[in-house]
C-alpha cells in the first residue's frame, strides 16, 4: 500500500484529517485534552506517545497516525489498516488511583468507544475482555492496548472506518461494511475522546472504584464476554475453559471452570458460546 500521499483530498472516500480543526473542537471545552497531534505516517502511536510521556508530555496529550507502520495489539501482534481508512489514536493519562485499579482503563475505552461508535454511526457493538471491539456478528471492529511507562498510561486504539472488505482479515469488519455507507472518521473521533473524558473523569474522581464510578455496570451491559463459555490461552501456552462469571475490582475476568473460580489479569480470550 503507498505511502498516504500529501493531499487531504487526493482521496475523497478517505480523506486526511483536520489537525487544527480536531485542536480546536476537543480542546475548547475540555478539562483534560491538552493538544491533538495528526501525522502522516508513524511506527507506532503507543511508542512515540511513551517516549513523549518520558519526555514530560502532559496528561491529555492525543497522537493520531493517518497511517501505522509498526502497530501492536495484546501479545505483540501486529495491527495493520491502509492510510486514512480507520483511527489510530493514543493518548497519554497519569490517572491518580490506585495501581492495581489501572486494569480498568482498557476496559473504560472501550465503553467509551462503543458508546461513541453507536452514537455517531448508529452501529450496535459490544465489548469483549480485555480488549476489542465486535460487531454483532461478532468480529473484530477495534482493538485497545494499554501500556503503563511509569506514572503514566499511553492508551492505544485502532478502529476500522472504511477498511473495505478484501483489506480486511476473515475475523475482522469496518463501520463501512457493517453500515453499507461512508462514515467520516472526524465525528467518531471527536464522540470517543469526549466519551472517554467523561468517563476518566468520573473514574478518578472516584479513586478508581468501578463499582462507585458507575464503570462497572456500563461495562456488563457492553460485554458481550460476561455470562460466555470462553476459552483463554494464557501466557505459558496453557488453555483454561469456563463461563465468564465477572470482572472484578482490578478488571480481572473472573471465570468458573471445573476446577474452580480463576481471575485472569491477561490472557487471549476466545468466545466459545457468546452470552
Amino acid at each position: 500500500m503507498p505511502d498516504a500521499p500529501s493531499s487531504r483530498w487526493s482521496d475523497l472516500t478517505r480523506p486526511g484529517l483536520d489537525a487544527a480543526a480536531l485542536q480546536a473542537a476537543l480542546t475548547r471545552d475540555s478539562s483534560l485534552w491538552r493538544s491533538v497531534e495528526v501525522v502522516a505516517e508513524v511506527g507506532s502511536t503507543n511508542a512515540a506517545l511513551a517516549a513523549a510521556a518520558a519526555d514530560g508530555a502532559p496528561e491529555g496529550s492525543v497522537l493520531v497516525a493517518e497511517h501505522q507502520v509498526s502497530g501492536r495489539g495484546r501479545l505483540d501482534r501486529v495491527w495493520t489498516s491502509p492510510p486514512r481508512a480507520g483511527l489510530t489514536v493514543s493518548f497519554l493519562l497519569r490517572p491518580d488511583v490506585p495501581a492495581a485499579r489501572r486494569g480498568w482503563l482498557p476496559l473504560l475505552t472501550g465503553v467509551a468507544l462503543a458508546e461513541s461508535v453507536r452514537e455517531v454511526s448508529g452501529v450496535l457493538c459490544s465489548v469483549k475482555w480485555p480488549n476489542d471491539l465486535l460487531a454483532a456478528d461478532g468480529r473484530k471492529l477495534a482493538g485497545i492496548l494499554a501500556e503503563s511507562t511509569g506514572a503514566a498510561v499511553v492508551v492505544g486504539t485502532g478502529l476500522n472506518v472504511s477498511t473495505s472488505a478484501d483489506e480486511l482479515p476473515e475475523t475482522g469488519t469496518s463501520l463501512s461494511v457493517v453500515t453499507g455507507g461512508t462514515v467520516d472518521r472526524a465525528p467518531v473521533l471527536l464522540a470517543f475522546l469526549r466519551a472517554v473524558e467523561r468517563r476518566y473523569r468520573g473514574w478518578v474522581e472516584a479513586l478508581g472504584d468501578p463499582v462507585l464510578s458507575g464503570l462497572a455496570r456500563d461495562y456488563l451491559a457492553w460485554s458481550s464476554t460476561i455470562g460466555s463459555t470462553v476459552a483463554a490461552t494464557l501466557p505459558d501456552g496453557s488453555v483454561l475453559t469456563g463461563t465468564a462469571r465477572a470482572v472484578d475490582w482490578d478488571g480481572r475476568l473472573v471465570v468458573d471452570t471445573a476446577e474452580g473460580t480463576v481471575e485472569l489479569a491477561s490472557g487471549d480470550v476466545r468466545h466459545v458460546r457468546r452470552a
